[in-house]
C-alpha cells in the first residue's frame, strides 16, 4: 500500500491546529480552556467558581492554580494565562511592562476581603492597633516581646513574638506592607515568610508566641481574630460586612486581570462571576461580594 506523504503532513498539521485551538482565551473548538492563575487568597473561591461553571457551561473548562498574585500577573504579561487573580492592584512597573508589549491590562473587581490578624487562642489580646502592628512587623519596630504590648501570653517561652508573614510574591504581603508599614516601610528581619495562607494559619494555631495575617476566609475556630482599633471599645472586627462597608482598617478589593477587555468565552465567564450566582459563591466562601446580591 502506497502512503501519500503530503496527506500525512496535512493531517498532522490539522491535528496540531485542533489541539492548540482548545487552549487559551480565543479558541473556537468545541471545548475551550480558560487558564486562570495567581492569588492564594482567591484560589479557593476561584476553584469553586470553576467547578460550578462546569455545570453551567460544560463546553468551557477553567484551569485554576495559585502561586501568588505576582506569579499570576507575570503569567498574564507573558501571555500564558487568560485571567490573573490578584489580592493587590498591579504595580505601575507591571503595567508598563505589559504596555511595552502592546498589551493593556484591564482590572475587574470581583469581591472584597478583610485581611485578618491571627493570634494564638491563648493570647489574651483582643484588639490591636495599626500602630502596634507596625511596631511588631516593621523594620526597627519597638515591639519584639508580647510584654512590650502589655500582655503576657501563656505558653510563650520568653514572650518573644514569632512574627509570621507571607512571601514577597504574595499580594497579601504587598497590601499589608503598604497599609500597615507605609509605602516606604519594610518588614523586620526574622519574619517567618510562609508560602500560603493556610501555612500562616497552621503555624499560628500551633505557636503560642505567634501573630500572623491573611484573608478572613482562612480563619478557623482554633484561632483568635484580633479586632483592629486603639482599644477594645473602638476596634472593628474583620467580617464580610466590615469589608464591604470599609469600616475595617485592613479591608481590600480582590481583582481579576485580563489583557484588554475580555471577549468571547472569557467575557462570558467573567460576566457570570459578577452575576448574582457568582457573587453568592464568593459570599459563601467568606468574602464580601463586589455588589449587593440576593442569595437563596
Amino acid at each position: 500500500m502506497r502512503i501519500n506523504k503530503d496527506n500525512l503532513k496535512l493531517a498532522a498539521a490539522l491535528a496540531i491546529t485542533g489541539f492548540l485551538s482548545g487552549c487559551g482565551g480565543g479558541g473556537d473548538s468545541q471545548r475551550q480552556v480558560i487558564q486562570n492563575k495567581g492569588s492564594d487568597t482567591l484560589v479557593n473561591v476561584a476553584q469553586a467558581w470553576a467547578e460550578e461553571y462546569r455545570s453551567v457551561h460544560p463546553d468551557t473548562a477553567v484551569a485554576v492554580s495559585g502561586g501568588g498574585s505576582g506569579t499570576g500577573i507575570a503569567a498574564l504579561i507573558n501571555g500564558t494565562v487568560d485571567i490573573a487573580n490578584a489580592s493587590r492592584a498591579m504595580k505601575q512597573s507591571e503595567i508598563d511592562l505589559a504596555m511595552a508589549q502592546g498589551n493593556e491590562p484591564v482590572q475587574h473587581i470581583v469581591g472584597y476581603d478583610a485581611l485578618a490578624v491571627f493570634l494564638h487562642a491563648d493570647n489574651p489580646m483582643n484588639s490591636i492597633s495599626v500602630e502596634q502592628l507596625a511596631a511588631i512587623y516593621g523594620d526597627g519596630g519597638s515591639a519584639t516581646k508580647w510584654t512590650d504590648l502589655g500582655v503576657e501570653v501563656p505558653g510563650c517561652q520568653g514572650q518573644e513574638i514569632v512574627v509570621v508573614s507571607r512571601q514577597n510574591n504574595s499580594g497579601t504581603y504587598v497590601y499589608f506592607r503598604q497599609t500597615v508599614l507605609g509605602k516606604e516601610g519594610d518588614f523586620r528581619l526574622g519574619t517567618r515568610d510562609m508560602h500560603g495562607s493556610k501555612d500562616v494559619v497552621d503555624l499560628v494555631e500551633k505557636t503560642p508566641c505567634a501573630i500572623g495575617y491573611s484573608g478572613l476566609a482562612y480563619a478557623t475556630d482554633h484561632l483568635k481574630l484580633a479586632c483592629v482599633g486603639n482599644s477594645d471599645a473602638d476596634c472593628v472586627a474583620p467580617s464580610v460586612a466590615t469589608a464591604s462597608d470599609g469600616s475595617y482598617a485592613i479591608a481590600r478589593p480582590l481583582f481579576m486581570y485580563t489583557i484588554g477587555q475580555p471577549t468571547g468565552y472569557v467575557k462570558t465567564y467573567l460576566d457570570w462571576i459578577l452575576s448574582d450566582t457568582g457573587q453568592c459563591i464568593i459570599l459563601d466562601k467568606g468574602y464580601a461580594s463586589s455588589k449587593e446580591v440576593s442569595c437563596n
